[in-house]
């Protein structure tokens, strides 16, 4: 029994419930114990002292009397608030029901362990916020695996039997009244399926045919009494019907459209005043409930943290993470707070499930004075202004249609040249979108959805620098998708979006094709953090671990997709001008290092599985090129070089072993492999191996001892130039440091004694034979480009032993302040290095770019127009150049 101290509100409070509500009248006679307490001021909950040999339904009931009572008297004394009661009621109700599972079973089943028999709660049960007068929801499953049954009795049978048992412990009505109304309609297709299911029928029902109302009921849901491993076993497997990464904007208008059936429904209680529906009128209950969870369902499945059941938590989640507003999330809790308090007044009269006002008059005024009142309109005052606010907040959702876009020729073709089209041209695209010639729009749903956004994909390209030009890309993209459904919806649902697709389109050709292949990309866009950076290599590793993943390849699929979202992300960044190229190359790197990481993880325990592990020897990932730099470009491959640790003569120890040469070369080409080859989820990397002692002529793989000595005794320059932006992505802090000191040592001078500047020349010139620069604006391999650049700094590295640093911006600082490079050339590596990054994007062939994306290039890079970024180019070259012809005399 749960007692609070004396509070002076209680007996005031004894005699509202007496005097205004019938039922709290019975209780009070029915239950003297707890009313005269509260007449003396204490606070009687949940009297569980009751005699254990009462039979289950008697105890039951007797504590839910005593407990409707006690929480009716602290609500209406002011002790208890909302979150106090629903939380009562849902301890109790989950206890209840718990209990009920548990005696069907021993009743059946005396000699059996009560389990596989689960019930999940949904609704308000399933969040914590039972209502007074409340039924539950619940989904009664079972496992035929566990459930005890009889012998020759199927489990289906067995396991009906326990669940009607379970529903008259609870629901049917006797002298001592009853215990909860049991509500099992939320489960699948309730007119045909038994009222308890087998969980794999349940899991494999959601998995493949539940409808968009069943993810909103499952934000709630949870394993709430019987056997709670088995409940959670099932929402564990079905969180990712509910949650999902890829956002379904027709799902969030089902919801809508269900709110608006309601309303249509419950047309009589919509208008606010006597008789209005708590619950489902216009900017009632189930309206705050239902902003809340459209706001979930899209942000939810790539934000965990909003993911709350209880609606008011919900709202507060949604307004930290900046997806709603603030004040609008402290108005909608405020209302739901008060909607819900006086729906338990309403309640709290007859003990009826019922969320209406009553009519005017003494019924209206009855409410009124039991929560407080003088009368009825003062209570219809306390609501009203709460009432509008919900109803104006909730209608915002549905943004006002836009004009369709005409279907009339004569009339569509002025318009479209008013927007900037070649209307001829343009007339005929859509036209052939709208007879479905292409596979994504051949359905009907999919062309009632371009309608829908046509008027707002027309504006976002007429906006466009050259809008024909983003027309032809977006009707290549559109060409290309095999369902278009969904990213129509996402760009109706957010106009804002269209005009950030439409820059991709005009400027990135790189992102478009990515589109093209993948438009669920898109969706990522939506995330508030999408144009912010993306985190270090730690935490992008540990997306990458999560995921619903059951096997390898799942797992590859997974980091492609998380990858992939992330490079488009990056690229977006520079596009939308929100991100110094320089830091999105950074970032391409921690993405590529952590894919590495993860990937050489899941294939090296993969690869253990058959042949088991070398006793003291792990493999290493050394990174040399861009990567070992830290900064890539979208178009990066990466430069690998694989080693291990310990005997090469020695053996691994699985069912089928390998002498640890081959074990590691087979482990190599995997991690090649897993990195490389596109899955269904697209491709990943191009990994180049050709860095690797001997090149192409030698082993995958070799051990750190065969590595060092080839790099002290047989490596050329040209290794020994990569060498200095070598860096280990894989391995244990030994291997590292090993590795580390490996490099080190090499680069100190352990290595043959070379004409270092000599040998450059002689490289850079062979690079310009067979590698000419692409175009005009190719930052790279122009003269005085960032080749250039590099083999200036690694010669300077070798020859002085000095500034031996991977990162190359680091390195040159470093020779500027030993007077070994002039001061001008970080900036002209800045320089260089933005334009590369921003180039890959917008212009891979290197020539110069069209009007509107020249001067997204010189935004990237800080400067005011087209005209400054070729000076600067110019001016960055001749310095290089200088520096480079300083190197050689």
């Amino acid at each position: 029994m749960t007692i609070v101290p004396v509070h002076t509100g209680l007996p005031d409070a004894v005699d509202r419930a007496v005097r205004w509500s019938p039922f709290l009248a019975m209780l009070a006679t029915r239950e003297p114990r707890v009313a005269d307490a509260a007449r003396a001021g204490r606070l009687l909950l949940d009297t569980d002292d009751l005699p254990h040999d009462l039979p289950v339904a008697v105890r039951l009931r007797r504590r839910r009397r005593a407990l409707a009572l006690g929480i009716a008297l602290g609500d209406l004394a002011g002790i208890l608030d909302l979150t106090a009661v629903t939380g009562a009621l849902t301890r109790f109700a989950d206890d209840a029901l718990d209990t009920a599972i548990r005696a069907a079973l021993t009743e059946r089943y005396p000699d059996e362990e009560p389990r596989g028999f689960a019930a999940i709660a949904l609704g308000k049960q399933g969040s914590g916020e039972l209502n007074y007068s409340s039924d539950i929801d619940s989904i009664l499953l079972f496992d035929p695996e566990t459930l005890p049954r009889r012998a020759r009795e199927e489990p289906e049978e067995a396991a009906v039997r326990i669940a009607r048992r379970v529903v008259e412990l609870l629901q049917a009505r006797d002298g001592e009244g009853y215990v909860l109304r049991v509500d099992l309609r939320l489960r699948p297709s309730p007119e045909v399926t038994p009222i308890a299911l087998p969980v794999n029928g349940a899991i494999a029902y959601y998995e493949s045919q539940a409808l968009a109302w069943e993810r909103a009921a499952f934000i709630r849901a949870r394993a709430a009494a019987g056997d709670l491993d088995l409940g959670r076993r099932f929402l564990a497997a079905v969180r990712p019907f509910v949650w999902r990464r890829t956002l379904d904007f027709g799902a969030v208008g089902e919801i809508r459209g269900l709110s608006a059936r309601i309303r249509d429904h419950h047309a009589q209680g919509q208008a606010f005043g006597p008789g209005y529906d708590l619950k489902r009128g216009r900017g009632g209950i189930r309206e705050v409930e239902f902003f809340a969870q459209i706001h979930q369902l899209i942000h939810g499945g790539r934000d965990a943290a909003l993911r709350a059941p209880a609606t008011r938590d919900a709202l507060e989640e949604l307004a930290i993470a900046g997806w709603i507003d603030v004040d609008d999330a402290t108005a909608l809790s405020s209302a739901y707070t008060l909607l819900r308090t006086i729906e338990h007044r309403v309640q709290m009269i007859d003990d009826r499930q019922t969320h209406r006002l009553p009519l005017a008059g003494e019924p209206l005024d009855r409410v009124a004075k039991l929560h407080g009142l003088a009368d009825g309109a003062a209570l219809l005052d306390l609501l009203r202004p709460h009432v509008e606010r919900v109803g104006r907040t909730y209608d915002a959702l549905d943004d006002r249609q836009r004009p369709a876009l005409s279907r009339d020729p004569e009339t569509l073709a002025p318009a479209l040249a008013a927007a900037g089209f070649d209307p001829a041209t343009t007339t005929q695209r859509i036209a052939a979108w709208r007879a479905g010639t292409y596979p994504a729009l051949r359905s009907p749903p999919a062309r009632a959805a371009l309608e829908a956004v046509l008027p707002t994909l027309v504006e976002a390209l007429g906006g466009a620098p050259d809008p024909d030009q983003a027309l032809h890309r977006f009707d290549t993209m559109l060409e290309r998708m095999p369902s278009a459904i969904n990213i129509f919806r996402l760009l109706e649902a957010r106009p804002g979006l269209a005009d950030l697709l439409v820059r991709l389109l005009s400027h990135a050709p790189p992102l478009a094709d990515e589109l093209a292949r993948r438009p669920a990309l898109l969706d990522g866009l939506i995330d508030a953090t999408a144009l912010d950076g993306v985190g270090d290599v730690a935490a992008l590793a540990e997306t990458m671990r999560g995921g619903d993943v059951a096997d390898y390849g799942a797992r590859l699929d997974h980091v492609r997709r998380i990858v992939g979202e992330a490079r488009f992300a990056l690229g977006a960044q520079i596009v939308a001008g929100t991100a110094d190229p320089l830091v999105v190359g950074a970032g391409y790197a921690r993405v590529a290092e952590a894919a590495v990481t993860v990937l050489a993880e899941a294939t090296v325990a993969e690869f253990a599985r058959t042949h088991g592990r070398v006793a003291d020897s792990e493999l290493v990932i050394l990174a040399l090129g861009r990567l070992g730099g830290g900064v890539l470009t979208h178009a990066s491959d990466l430069d690998l070089v694989y080693l291990f640790t310990g005997d090469f003569a020695a053996e691994s120890d699985g069912a089928k072993p390998l002498g640890a040469t081959l074990y590691y070369n087979r482990l190599a080409s995997r991690v090649t492999a897993a990195l490389s080859v596109a899955t269904a989820a697209g491709p990943l990397y191009a990994v180049d191996t050709r860095l690797r002692p001997s090149g192409t002529h030698g082993p995958l793989a070799v051990t750190l001892d065969s590595f060092a000595r080839y790099q002290r005794e047989d490596a050329w320059t040209w290794e020994h130039m990569a060498l200095t932006r070598a860096r280990v992505v894989f391995g244990s802090a030994a291997a590292r440091a090993a590795t580390d000191a490996i490099v080190a040592d090499v680069l100190g001078g352990n290595r043959p004694p070379r004409d270092i500047v000599a040998e450059a020349r002689t490289m850079r010139a062979d690079v310009a034979r067979h590698k000419p620069p692409a175009g005009p604006i190719d930052a790279k391999l122009l003269p005085g480009g960032l080749v250039d650049l590099e083999f200036t700094v690694h010669a300077l590295q070798l020859a002085h032993h000095t500034a031996l640093v991977p990162d190359l911006g680091t390195a040159i600082d470093r020779l500027i302040d030993r007077r070994l490079l002039p001061p001008t050339m970080r900036a002209a590596y800045d320089l260089l290095t933005r334009l590369l990054v921003t180039m890959r994007l917008v212009a891979p062939d290197a020539a110069p770019p069209a009007d509107a994306t020249r001067t997204l290039v010189a935004t990237a890079l800080g400067l005011p127009d087209w005209s400054a970024v070729v000076a600067s180019l110019d001016t960055a070259r001749q310095e290089v150049a200088a520096a480079w012809s300083a190197l050689e005399a």
